[in-house]
């Protein structure tokens, strides 16, 4: 089973995230950008995804909610490079705590069939990088990396 990592060194601004997948890097690359797959896989399990846009072209521009029992969390950002089955530059931003935007490249590497998909986040403070770490982001990316999985096996 392939494991997700999620790495935040003490004192950095940073948070890097890698996951292989058993996918080429277009099968990868185009369940991470096609706005028809994107909510069978991003976000927590038990939470159900309204995808108000996502457009995923340089300039374009992402919204979207995570809804349960319990409330909503939206996210936001625009995309600023992407580069077929390589490479995206996004924004990031959660509209609860924290507010602040954040950098995140994530890179798909190709390794002879299968992929490595490294997201570097970079966030403007360490207590903005940690706040969000304390929002229970661990739990979506586990959960996502987890359900892009099986959305790539179909």
């Amino acid at each position: 089973m392939n494991e997700t990592t999620i790495t935040a060194p003490p004192g950095t601004p940073f948070i890097d995230i890698v996951r292989e997948f058993d996918a080429s890097p277009a099968r990868v690359f185009r369940a991470w950008t096609d706005p028809e797959i994107v909510p069978d896989w991003l976000g927590p399990a038990g939470m159900t995804m309204d995808l108000v846009e996502y457009n995923a072209t340089p300039g374009g521009r992402y919204r979207y909610f995570h809804r349960d029992g319990s409330g909503e969390h939206g996210f936001r950002g625009v995309f600023h490079a992407v580069v077929a089955n390589e490479r995206i530059v996004q924004t990031f931003q959660y509209d609860g705590w924290p507010t602040e935007v954040s950098l995140e490249t994530v890179t798909f590497e190709d390794l002879g069939g299968r992929t490595r998909v490294h997201t570097h986040a970079v966030y403007p403070s360490v207590e903005s990088r940690d706040a969000m770490i304390a929002s229970g982001m661990e739990r979506g990316v586990l959960d996502s990396m987890s359900r892009l999985d099986g959305v790539l096996t179909r």
